[in-house]
């Protein structure tokens, strides 16, 4: 009898532990989410039969070793077309080999050099004429038709004609001019620079020569 009452004693607590083991599980389900018990280790704490035992408060799932359905790893970023721009950002893809890119993966036009010098500047001024206003036109054009977002460096330049200092500021207010061109058809990625008379492509003891030093340069990247 003694031995009867003891060992119903001791089963007791164990009961109560499992009760309360077994409401935990319940809450824990109720609630939608997987929560697990765990020990010091941060290891899953399972029955008998291997089953992990959820608790409310515990360490959330997935967890591989309790059999839940695991979330397949995002696909690695790649550069499919090798431009040198990741998958995730590149908005051109399949661009052809070779090609210069923007950082969106957009193809530009590379390395375009356009020397205006038909008809230049007049002696002095900074103010675009027709010929330089339709070679601007076509530029502009050119660069709205590609799908990449160019760069543009305008730089000015003058005859021998001056001070140095003079031909460097007039040089900058020629760059500035056609890029103030340019702008107004809504080309944007402009820089500007002078030259002053330190670059010249003719002969400056000529009339013919200066005219054609009266210029500016444009360079698309």
């Amino acid at each position: 009898m003694f031995k009867q009452k003891k060992m119903i004693a001791m089963l007791a607590p164990v009961g109560l532990l499992v009760g309360m083991t077994m409401a935990s599980q319940a809450i824990a389900m109720s609630h939608g989410v997987n929560k697990y018990a765990s020990d010091s280790a941060k290891d899953m704490v399972t029955n008998s039969a291997g089953e992990c035992w959820r608790a409310v408060g515990g360490t959330p799932g997935p967890q591989k070793q309790c059999g839940d359905e695991m979330p397949m790893m995002e696909k690695a970023d790649g550069d499919s077309d090798g431009d040198g721009v990741l998958d995730s950002v590149d908005r051109c893809p399949g661009t052809r080999a070779g090609a210069k890119v923007d950082k969106w993966g957009c193809e530009v036009i590379e390395n375009l050099t356009i020397d205006l010098v038909n008809d230049e500047f007049d002696f002095d001024k900074a103010v675009l004429k027709p010929g330089m206003k339709a070679a601007l036109d076509d530029l502009a054009n050119r660069i709205k038709a590609s799908k990449g977002q160019e760069q543009l460096t305008i730089t000015g330049h003058t005859d021998s004609i001056g001070s140095e200092a003079y031909n460097m500021g007039l040089s900058e207010r020629r760059a500035k001019a056609a890029a103030a061109y340019l702008e107004s058809m809504g080309i944007t990625g402009i820089s500007t620079n002078g030259m002053g008379e330190s670059s010249p492509v003719a002969d400056n003891g000529t009339k013919a020569g200066r005219a054609k030093n009266r210029r500016v340069e444009i360079k698309t990247y």
